[in-house]
């Protein structure tokens, strides 16, 4: 059994796709980001940045002691190791998939996360910070399109983890008012991905589907909220104030 420790946001629904695509037994423990669950001294001995989601494999391959990982990139190159699944053994098809599962987490995921924090939490007058991750995250989106030009999956031919990695990031491009109609190539992957029966079964579970307050384009926060999301209580988590 695996616990998931989940938030319905992209990095979480990527876990949840790779889970049932590999068929493993998972248990979903979700947090409410807003009310601060993940600040918990409990968490932090799960996942010292205090950031969602996060795993304990209580079944590790070989036995021994539940195995720990955080971070959506290291969880997924994890569960595609342990299930043989989804990332080649070697060679050009294994560094296709992680320069892929890296620009991700490195580039995508992190754009897309600030152009949503300025679009969607910011107050007023952010014009110049809207303005540079919209565009970046526009540019990565044309450098994903083009790739997606030449090739059925962003690694390759085959379906893997960079792929399931990549495709929960839509609400980025939702959030900035852009159209999977705009990218061909991109809406055809898009399609082809969320076709598949684990990924529907992934977005259709109760247990893992987004609150309003995750997918609106446009939040007002309390300042409890705010604190637990981007201020003193968030920061506090990691100094154990």
């Amino acid at each position: 059994m695996i616990d998931l420790h989940y938030s319905a946001t992209p990095n979480g629904q990527k876990i949840a796709i790779m889970l049932e695509e590999i068929g493993a037994p998972y248990r979903v423990l979700s947090y409410d980001i807003f009310n601060g669950d993940q600040l918990t001294e409990a968490f932090g001995r799960i996942n010292p940045n205090h950031k969602l989601p996060a795993i304990v494999d209580q079944n590790p391959a070989g036995g021994g002691e539940p195995v720990t990982v955080f971070e959506s990139g290291a969880i997924l190159q994890y569960l595609a190791e342990k299930s043989g699944r989804f990332l080649p053994a070697s060679g050009a098809a294994r560094a296709a998939t992680l320069s892929w599962l890296t620009w991700q987490v490195a580039g995508l995921g992190p754009m897309g996360g600030q152009a949503s924090h300025f679009l969607r939490y910011a107050p007023a007058g952010q014009d110049y910070a809207v303005e540079r991750y919209t565009k970046e995250v526009t540019r990565l989106l044309t450098v994903l399109e083009r790739r997606l030009e030449k090739s059925a999956y962003v690694a390759g031919d085959d379906y893997t983890i960079a792929d399931m990695a990549i495709w929960p990031g839509r609400a980025s491009a939702f959030v900035m008012g852009m159209v999977l109609d705009d990218w061909p190539a991109m809406h055809d992957w898009f399609e082809r991905i969320r076709a598949r029966p684990a990924v529907a079964r992934a977005m259709g579970r109760e247990d893992l589907k987004a609150p309003a307050k995750y997918i609106g384009r446009h939040q007002t926060l309390d300042a409890r909220e705010w604190s637990n999301m981007f201020g003193d209580a968030n920061h506090a988590a990691v100094k154990g104030d």
